[in-house]
Protein backbone atom coordinates (compact mmCIF):
# COMPACT_ATOMS: atom_id res chain seq x y z
CA UNK A 1 0.00 0.00 0.00
CA UNK A 2 1.26 3.58 -1.10
CA UNK A 3 2.13 5.31 1.82
CA UNK A 4 1.63 2.47 4.19
CA UNK A 5 4.04 4.22 7.10
CA UNK A 6 3.14 7.55 6.80
CA UNK A 7 -0.55 5.73 7.56
CA UNK A 8 0.09 4.09 10.43
CA UNK A 9 2.52 6.83 11.50
CA UNK A 10 -0.59 9.09 12.26
CA UNK A 11 -2.50 6.35 13.64
CA UNK A 12 0.20 6.09 16.42
CA UNK A 13 -0.01 10.06 16.78
CA UNK A 14 -3.81 9.31 17.91
CA UNK A 15 -2.68 6.80 19.68
CA UNK A 16 0.35 8.46 22.03
CA UNK A 17 -3.10 11.09 22.51
CA UNK A 18 -4.55 8.96 24.30
CA UNK A 19 -1.61 7.80 26.10
CA UNK A 20 -0.62 10.95 27.07
CA UNK A 21 -3.73 12.04 28.74
CA UNK A 22 -3.90 8.83 30.80
CA UNK A 23 0.01 8.54 31.76
CA UNK A 24 -0.47 12.38 33.19
CA UNK A 25 -3.26 10.87 35.39
CA UNK A 26 -1.66 7.70 36.22
CA UNK A 27 1.71 9.51 37.17
CA UNK A 28 0.01 12.09 39.39
CA UNK A 29 -1.55 9.55 41.05
CA UNK A 30 0.92 6.71 41.20
CA UNK A 31 4.08 8.67 40.86
CA UNK A 32 6.53 7.93 37.48
CA UNK A 33 8.49 4.96 38.71
CA UNK A 34 5.81 3.03 40.04
CA UNK A 35 3.57 3.68 36.52
CA UNK A 36 6.69 3.02 34.27
CA UNK A 37 7.11 -0.47 36.08
CA UNK A 38 3.66 -1.60 35.89
CA UNK A 39 3.29 -0.61 32.45
CA UNK A 40 6.01 -2.66 31.80
CA UNK A 41 5.10 -5.35 33.35
CA UNK A 42 2.08 -5.48 31.48
CA UNK A 43 3.40 -4.51 27.87
CA UNK A 44 5.79 -7.77 28.49
CA UNK A 45 2.82 -9.87 29.52
CA UNK A 46 0.83 -8.74 26.44
CA UNK A 47 3.00 -8.90 24.05
CA UNK A 48 4.60 -12.77 25.34
CA UNK A 49 1.05 -13.62 24.75
CA UNK A 50 0.95 -11.81 21.20
CA UNK A 51 4.16 -13.50 19.96
CA UNK A 52 3.13 -16.93 21.43
CA UNK A 53 -0.01 -17.13 19.59
CA UNK A 54 1.04 -15.49 16.34
CA UNK A 55 4.61 -16.84 15.85
CA UNK A 56 4.59 -20.25 18.39
CA UNK A 57 7.09 -18.57 19.99
CA UNK A 58 6.70 -16.61 22.96
CA UNK A 59 10.25 -14.71 22.52
CA UNK A 60 12.22 -13.64 19.57
CA UNK A 61 14.96 -15.94 20.35
CA UNK A 62 15.84 -16.68 16.47
CA UNK A 63 16.16 -12.54 16.27
CA UNK A 64 20.11 -13.12 16.96
CA UNK A 65 22.47 -11.29 19.34
CA UNK A 66 22.94 -8.29 17.56
CA UNK A 67 19.04 -7.95 17.00
CA UNK A 68 18.95 -7.94 21.18
CA UNK A 69 22.17 -5.90 21.63
CA UNK A 70 20.32 -2.80 19.66
CA UNK A 71 16.50 -3.37 21.23
CA UNK A 72 17.27 -3.22 24.53
CA UNK A 73 19.43 -0.67 24.55
CA UNK A 74 16.68 0.79 22.76
CA UNK A 75 14.52 -0.18 25.21
CA UNK A 76 17.34 1.79 27.97
CA UNK A 77 17.11 4.59 26.06
CA UNK A 78 13.72 5.09 25.15
CA UNK A 79 11.19 2.74 27.57
CA UNK A 80 13.73 3.81 30.94
CA UNK A 81 15.41 6.58 30.80
CA UNK A 82 12.73 8.21 27.86
CA UNK A 83 10.07 7.46 29.55
CA UNK A 84 11.04 9.11 33.28
CA UNK A 85 11.38 12.26 31.90
CA UNK A 86 8.66 12.30 29.73
CA UNK A 87 6.34 11.01 32.67
CA UNK A 88 7.99 13.71 34.78
CA UNK A 89 7.27 16.40 32.72
CA UNK A 90 3.65 15.98 32.71
CA UNK A 91 3.68 15.86 36.17
CA UNK A 92 5.26 19.19 36.39
CA UNK A 93 3.19 21.18 33.54
CA UNK A 94 1.18 18.48 32.04
CA UNK A 95 1.03 16.55 28.70
CA UNK A 96 0.11 19.03 26.56
CA UNK A 97 3.70 21.10 27.54
CA UNK A 98 5.13 18.05 27.73
CA UNK A 99 4.07 16.90 24.38
CA UNK A 100 5.28 20.18 23.13
CA UNK A 101 9.13 19.05 23.77
CA UNK A 102 8.21 15.66 21.89
CA UNK A 103 8.42 17.83 18.75
CA UNK A 104 11.79 17.93 18.85
CA UNK A 105 12.17 14.41 18.60
CA UNK A 106 11.98 14.10 14.26
CA UNK A 107 15.05 16.28 14.47
CA UNK A 108 17.05 13.67 16.85
CA UNK A 109 15.75 11.30 14.84
CA UNK A 110 16.52 12.44 11.94
CA UNK A 111 20.47 13.56 13.07
CA UNK A 112 20.92 10.34 14.76
CA UNK A 113 19.65 8.22 11.85
CA UNK A 114 22.08 10.68 9.35
CA UNK A 115 24.72 9.65 11.74
CA UNK A 116 24.41 6.18 12.64
CA UNK A 117 22.72 4.63 8.97
CA UNK A 118 23.78 7.19 6.91
CA UNK A 119 19.67 8.09 6.38
CA UNK A 120 19.08 11.25 4.11
CA UNK A 121 15.46 12.81 3.56
CA UNK A 122 14.41 14.42 0.23
CA UNK A 123 14.29 18.26 0.35
CA UNK A 124 10.39 18.12 -0.02
CA UNK A 125 10.14 15.72 2.84
CA UNK A 126 12.29 18.30 4.47
CA UNK A 127 10.11 21.12 3.94
CA UNK A 128 7.33 18.68 4.83
CA UNK A 129 8.78 18.52 8.14
CA UNK A 130 9.78 22.19 9.00
CA UNK A 131 5.94 23.33 8.06
CA UNK A 132 4.86 20.21 10.28
CA UNK A 133 6.74 21.51 13.05
CA UNK A 134 6.61 25.12 12.86
CA UNK A 135 2.46 24.46 13.06
CA UNK A 136 2.82 22.26 15.76
CA UNK A 137 5.15 25.39 17.62
CA UNK A 138 2.86 27.87 17.01
CA UNK A 139 -0.26 25.66 18.20
CA UNK A 140 1.28 25.01 21.78
CA UNK A 141 4.16 27.58 22.49
CA UNK A 142 2.00 29.82 24.50
CA UNK A 143 1.06 30.07 28.18
CA UNK A 144 -3.17 29.84 28.15
CA UNK A 145 -2.81 26.06 30.02
CA UNK A 146 0.26 27.06 32.59
CA UNK A 147 -0.74 27.91 36.05
CA UNK A 148 -1.30 31.57 36.40
CA UNK A 149 0.14 31.85 32.78
CA UNK A 150 3.60 31.65 34.82
CA UNK A 151 6.87 30.48 32.71
CA UNK A 152 7.16 27.01 31.81
CA UNK A 153 9.35 25.24 35.14
CA UNK A 154 12.87 24.86 34.48
CA UNK A 155 12.85 21.56 35.73
CA UNK A 156 10.11 20.37 32.80
CA UNK A 157 11.59 21.99 30.49
CA UNK A 158 14.88 19.68 30.62
CA UNK A 159 12.10 16.61 31.21
CA UNK A 160 10.81 17.30 28.45
CA UNK A 161 14.63 18.31 26.11
CA UNK A 162 15.33 14.54 27.68
CA UNK A 163 12.15 12.69 26.81
CA UNK A 164 12.34 13.86 22.97
CA UNK A 165 16.73 12.95 22.86
CA UNK A 166 15.44 9.43 24.48
CA UNK A 167 12.80 8.84 21.66
CA UNK A 168 15.13 10.58 18.81
CA UNK A 169 17.63 8.05 19.89
CA UNK A 170 15.58 5.00 20.82
CA UNK A 171 13.99 4.86 17.49
CA UNK A 172 16.88 4.96 15.96
CA UNK A 173 18.65 2.20 17.51
CA UNK A 174 15.25 0.35 17.16
CA UNK A 175 15.19 0.57 13.65
CA UNK A 176 18.99 -1.08 13.02
CA UNK A 177 17.76 -3.74 15.62
CA UNK A 178 14.79 -4.70 13.11
CA UNK A 179 17.41 -4.53 10.08
CA UNK A 180 19.20 -7.28 12.58
CA UNK A 181 16.04 -9.18 13.22
CA UNK A 182 14.95 -9.34 9.60
CA UNK A 183 17.99 -10.05 8.31
CA UNK A 184 18.35 -13.25 10.97
CA UNK A 185 15.33 -14.45 9.74
CA UNK A 186 14.86 -17.41 7.11
CA UNK A 187 12.87 -15.79 3.91
CA UNK A 188 10.55 -18.39 4.82
CA UNK A 189 9.86 -17.29 8.10
CA UNK A 190 9.92 -13.86 7.43
CA UNK A 191 7.44 -13.91 5.26
CA UNK A 192 5.01 -15.61 7.63
CA UNK A 193 5.71 -13.34 10.56
CA UNK A 194 7.21 -10.21 8.88
CA UNK A 195 4.12 -8.51 10.65
CA UNK A 196 4.80 -9.25 13.82
CA UNK A 197 8.61 -8.67 13.83
CA UNK A 198 7.72 -4.55 15.39
CA UNK A 199 6.07 -6.32 17.77
CA UNK A 200 8.58 -8.84 18.87
CA UNK A 201 10.81 -6.15 18.63
CA UNK A 202 8.75 -4.05 21.09
CA UNK A 203 9.04 -7.38 23.45
CA UNK A 204 12.83 -6.94 23.68
CA UNK A 205 12.90 -3.37 24.79
CA UNK A 206 10.34 -4.39 27.39
CA UNK A 207 12.46 -6.98 28.91
CA UNK A 208 14.98 -3.57 29.25
CA UNK A 209 13.00 -0.94 30.72
CA UNK A 210 11.30 -3.61 32.92
CA UNK A 211 14.96 -5.00 34.73
CA UNK A 212 16.52 -0.91 34.51
CA UNK A 213 12.52 0.34 35.90
CA UNK A 214 13.17 -2.64 38.55
CA UNK A 215 17.11 -2.04 39.18
CA UNK A 216 15.94 1.72 39.83
CA UNK A 217 13.14 0.75 42.53
CA UNK A 218 15.17 -1.11 44.34
CA UNK A 219 18.02 1.80 44.46
CA UNK A 220 15.12 4.83 45.49
CA UNK A 221 13.64 2.09 47.68
CA UNK A 222 10.06 2.63 46.35
CA UNK A 223 8.57 -0.20 47.58
CA UNK A 224 6.48 0.70 50.88
CA UNK A 225 7.29 4.59 51.52
CA UNK A 226 4.82 6.77 50.35
CA UNK A 227 5.74 10.35 48.96
CA UNK A 228 3.83 13.86 48.63
CA UNK A 229 3.72 14.18 44.66
CA UNK A 230 5.57 17.93 45.71
CA UNK A 231 8.87 16.13 45.34
CA UNK A 232 7.93 15.80 41.26
CA UNK A 233 8.37 19.90 41.52
CA UNK A 234 4.19 20.29 42.02
CA UNK A 235 3.54 24.14 43.93
CA UNK A 236 2.45 23.58 47.48
CA UNK A 237 -0.71 25.31 46.30
CA UNK A 238 -1.13 22.53 43.58
CA UNK A 239 -4.91 20.11 44.10
CA UNK A 240 -2.61 16.96 44.08
CA UNK A 241 0.62 18.10 45.91
CA UNK A 242 -0.59 16.73 49.76
CA UNK A 243 -2.06 13.34 47.86
CA UNK A 244 0.17 10.93 49.07
CA UNK A 245 2.40 8.61 45.97
CA UNK A 246 1.40 4.87 47.11
CA UNK A 247 3.80 2.62 46.93
CA UNK A 248 4.53 0.27 44.09
CA UNK A 249 2.30 -2.84 45.78
CA UNK A 250 -0.39 -0.64 47.38
CA UNK A 251 -0.61 1.69 44.40
CA UNK A 252 -2.44 -1.46 42.61
CA UNK A 253 -5.99 -0.11 45.12
CA UNK A 254 -6.41 2.98 43.46
CA UNK A 255 -8.91 1.95 40.79
CA UNK A 256 -8.80 5.25 38.42
CA UNK A 257 -4.93 5.19 38.51
CA UNK A 258 -5.00 1.58 37.91
CA UNK A 259 -7.77 2.06 34.70
CA UNK A 260 -5.74 4.84 33.30
CA UNK A 261 -2.18 2.68 33.72
CA UNK A 262 -3.92 0.15 31.59
CA UNK A 263 -4.86 2.42 29.18
CA UNK A 264 -1.63 3.81 29.21
CA UNK A 265 -0.38 0.43 28.65
CA UNK A 266 -2.33 -0.35 25.31
CA UNK A 267 -2.61 2.92 23.70
CA UNK A 268 1.35 3.10 24.46
CA UNK A 269 4.01 0.67 24.84
CA UNK A 270 1.74 -2.44 23.37
CA UNK A 271 -0.14 -0.79 19.84
CA UNK A 272 1.44 2.64 19.72
CA UNK A 273 4.91 1.43 20.09
CA UNK A 274 4.91 -1.61 18.12
CA UNK A 275 3.10 0.41 15.43
CA UNK A 276 5.67 3.10 15.66
CA UNK A 277 8.39 0.20 14.92
CA UNK A 278 6.33 -0.97 12.07
CA UNK A 279 5.93 2.90 10.41
CA UNK A 280 10.17 2.87 10.28
CA UNK A 281 9.86 -0.43 8.45
CA UNK A 282 8.28 1.22 5.73
CA UNK A 283 9.06 5.44 5.31
CA UNK A 284 12.05 7.21 6.46
CA UNK A 285 12.69 7.47 10.36
CA UNK A 286 12.22 11.30 10.05
CA UNK A 287 9.14 11.01 8.80
CA UNK A 288 7.67 8.90 10.78
CA UNK A 289 8.75 10.76 13.38
CA UNK A 290 7.58 14.00 12.65
CA UNK A 291 3.97 12.31 11.57
CA UNK A 292 4.03 10.67 14.87
CA UNK A 293 4.63 14.52 16.74
CA UNK A 294 0.96 15.36 15.56
CA UNK A 295 -0.20 14.48 18.92
CA UNK A 296 0.05 17.80 19.95
CA UNK A 297 -3.03 19.10 17.83
CA UNK A 298 -4.71 16.03 18.52
CA UNK A 299 -4.29 16.97 22.48
CA UNK A 300 -5.84 19.89 21.93
CA UNK A 301 -9.29 19.23 22.64
CA UNK A 302 -8.96 16.54 24.60
CA UNK A 303 -7.09 18.09 27.05
CA UNK A 304 -9.92 20.96 27.27
CA UNK A 305 -12.52 18.60 28.45
CA UNK A 306 -10.52 16.62 30.76
CA UNK A 307 -8.00 19.61 32.13
CA UNK A 308 -10.18 22.48 31.42
CA UNK A 309 -6.96 23.78 29.21
CA UNK A 310 -8.49 26.59 26.52
CA UNK A 311 -7.69 26.29 23.18
CA UNK A 312 -7.10 29.75 21.65
CA UNK A 313 -6.92 30.93 17.98
CA UNK A 314 -3.43 30.26 18.37
CA UNK A 315 -3.76 26.86 19.01
CA UNK A 316 -6.72 26.34 15.74
CA UNK A 317 -3.78 28.64 13.33
CA UNK A 318 -1.11 25.94 14.96
CA UNK A 319 -3.01 22.84 13.42
CA UNK A 320 -3.94 24.32 10.49
CA UNK A 321 -0.27 24.85 9.71
CA UNK A 322 0.30 21.38 10.81
CA UNK A 323 -2.00 19.57 8.75
CA UNK A 324 -0.32 21.47 5.82
CA UNK A 325 2.52 20.34 6.81
CA UNK A 326 1.03 16.67 6.85
CA UNK A 327 -0.48 17.02 3.62
CA UNK A 328 3.03 18.02 2.07
CA UNK A 329 4.41 14.12 2.75
CA UNK A 330 2.01 13.13 0.18
CA UNK A 331 1.36 15.88 -2.21
CA UNK A 332 4.58 16.28 -3.32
Amino acid sequence: MMYFGEIISLCVAALWTVSALSSEIASKRMGVLVLNFWRMVLALLFSVVLMWVATGKPLPLEAGWQAWAWLLGSGLVGYFLGDWCLFNSYVVMGSRFGQLFMTLAPAFTAFFAWTMIGQTLSWHSLLAMVVTLAGIAVAVSDKSGTEDGQPLPRRGILYGLGAALGQGFGLVMSKIGIDYYTAALPAERLADISNYVPFGSNLIRCIAGLVCTWLWLMAMREWGKKRSVRSVGLSTDHPLAERPRPSLMSSLGDRRAVLAMLITVLSGPFIGVGLSLMAVQHTAAGIASTLMATTPILILLPSRWLFHQPVTMRAVLGAAISCVGVSLFFLL
